[in-house]
């Protein structure tokens, strides 16, 4: 019995990991968002910096990624820059692999 409760803990441990990992690969690609579109809105670098954790904060309002892309296509659309949702779930996919490749690295 004791083989099978260390193999259920060592499962335990890496759905943990694997969870944590997950959440920061997230929080990561959401501050690259953010800092790509305060690029498109030319915000200065402390707006940048202020303004990617505004993103990664709105990600906490609701379960999936709708929240940050309404929050990105109004604050784009409010600066005056021309999008639309698509193009920002397509920059969305592309922060979520580079978000994944520094995780990676820093391993």
């Amino acid at each position: 019995m004791t083989s099978f409760d260390d193999r259920e803990k060592a499962f335990e441990a890496k759905y943990a990991r694997d969870e944590e990992m997950a959440f920061r690969v997230i929080a990561r690609r959401n501050r690259l968002l953010g800092g790509w579109a305060a690029a498109r809105m030319g915000l200065t670098p402390e707006e940048t910096d202020a303004y990617a954790k505004a993103v990664v904060q709105a990600d906490f309002e609701e379960a999936g990624d709708e929240d940050v892309i309404r929050k990105l296509v109004g604050d784009l659309t409010a600066a005056g820059i021309d999008t639309d949702e698509a193009e920002v779930r397509r920059a969305l996919d592309e922060q979520m692999v580079e978000a994944r490749r520094q995780m990676l690295e820093a391993r």
